[in-house]
């Protein structure tokens, strides 16, 4: 696709300031610059974000929308996973009906025989048909076209990906499911007649309880972040399988050293549940991550760890003695106190800085770190939160 000079070009320059590049154009007359900067800043990305397509040289990447929205390497792993559980022997037919860079629908076809890559842009089918190959995935057919169109035409899927777009006509960002492109719900009928399992990825702003009830049948939802940041909402169709409403649960956090910090939970183990509650705060105070912040499960944490809630309302957590797998951010406290003006006093002398957090507590940040006259940063943690009726704040220091 891309011819040997501007090839070398691209090698020589891809560490260079994309900017200061841009601006240097005049140098270059024989190549084709608006091409090398795509090429150079989609390598700079995938350098961090898909480490493995960053060390074949030939991989082509697209405009900057396509390579932003793309899953992680580390997400479409996670992907793979499920699929291989999923599925177990029934592994001969994927087809991925949003294919756009191909990321997730070429981590998923390493576990099936025959990959289908369906993409309505010319351009993006046109960097499949190129990159497919270089990643170890042979076995495949490229259709361009609109999903719904091509989806009948299709033989019987072990698996079926779908990631609609979520941008409108004016380029602005959409969560729920009617929003997107494409509209998956007035999908369902012709998609369980073509698969037994569906996959699909959502906004990790999406109402997960909303959006099962609208898909109907869903037995498994995955909220999954890395490093703390919430990323994509999975979730998961069984065609074959009756449908009730007892959704499995599961909160990923991917840490960028591999370790994953997992919690899963069945929604009715979560709805009979009564959550055990402090009556003070003890030694280490627990913040759950995001991805159970989105998925829930509150109530059974402190039954699945020796924790206890601050308040039914509060999602911080508290313990005696130290909790090493709890899923979330750990600190060893080091004061508490009310909101008293003598007692505040006290706890703010010496502290000029903290890095602050408010959970169920009637103030904003930004409110509340000018009441204290605190800067942003530091090794102090403070916890403006509350307890009852009663207002605290919790200064720790992170584990």
């Amino acid at each position: 696709m891309i011819s040997e000079a501007l090839q070398q070009f691209i090698l020589e320059h891809r560490e260079d300031d994309i900017r200061q590049l841009a601006l240097q154009t005049g140098r270059y007359p024989d190549i084709d610059m608006r091409e090398a900067l795509v090429q150079i800043s989609g390598w700079q990305k995938a350098r961090l974000k898909l480490p493995s397509w960053a060390e074949i040289p030939d991989i082509t990447y697209s405009e900057k929308l396509s390579l932003e929205q793309c899953s992680s390497e580390a997400t479409a792993h996670y992907k793979l996973e499920i699929a291989q559980r999923i599925c177990q022997d029934h592994h001969e037919q994927l087809a991925d009906l949003t294919g756009g860079l191909a990321v997730d629908g070429s981590t998923l076809a390493r576990h099936f025989q025959h990959f289908t890559y369906v993409e309505q842009q010319e351009a993006l089918c046109h960097i499949a048909l190129h990159n497919l190959p270089l990643l170890g995935i042979n076995n495949f057919e490229v259709c361009q076209g609109r999903c719904e169109d091509i989806l009948p035409t299709l033989p019987l899927q072990d698996l079926i990906f779908m990631d609609p777009a979520r941008r409108d006509d004016a380029g602005r960002k959409v969560v729920g499911l009617n929003d997107c492109t494409p509209d998956v719900t007035m999908m369902l009928e012709a998609l369980k007649d073509k698969c037994n399992h569906l996959m699909l990825k959502l906004s990790p702003m999406i109402d997960i309880k909303s959006a099962a009830k609208q898909l109907g049948g869903v037995q498994e939802v995955h909220v999954v972040a890395v490093d703390g940041e919430c990323k994509e909402v999975l979730m998961v169709k069984d065609f074959q399988k009756t449908a009730d409403n007892n959704i499995r649960t599961f909160a990923i956090n991917i840490r960028g050293n591999g370790y994953r910090e997992t919690f899963d939970f069945l929604a009715d183990e979560e709805q009979n549940a009564t959550s055990l509650l402090a009556n003070s705060i003890e030694a280490y105070l627990y913040e759950p991550n995001a991805a159970v912040m989105k998925a829930g499960g509150f109530k059974l944490l402190t039954h699945l760890h020796p924790v206890r809630q601050l308040d039914a309302n509060t999602h911080l957590y508290t313990s005696s003695q130290w909790v090493e797998d709890f899923p979330g951010r750990k600190f060893k406290v080091a004061d508490t106190t009310s909101f008293s003006k003598k007692a505040l006093k006290a706890f703010l002398s010496g502290m000029k800085q903290a890095n602050l957090t408010v959970r169920n507590f009637p103030a904003t940040v930004a409110e509340l770190r000018k009441r204290l006259n605190l800067k942003e940063g530091g090794e102090d943690y403070v916890f403006a939160t509350s307890m009852g009726t009663e207002r605290l704040l919790v200064r720790c220091k992170k584990i």
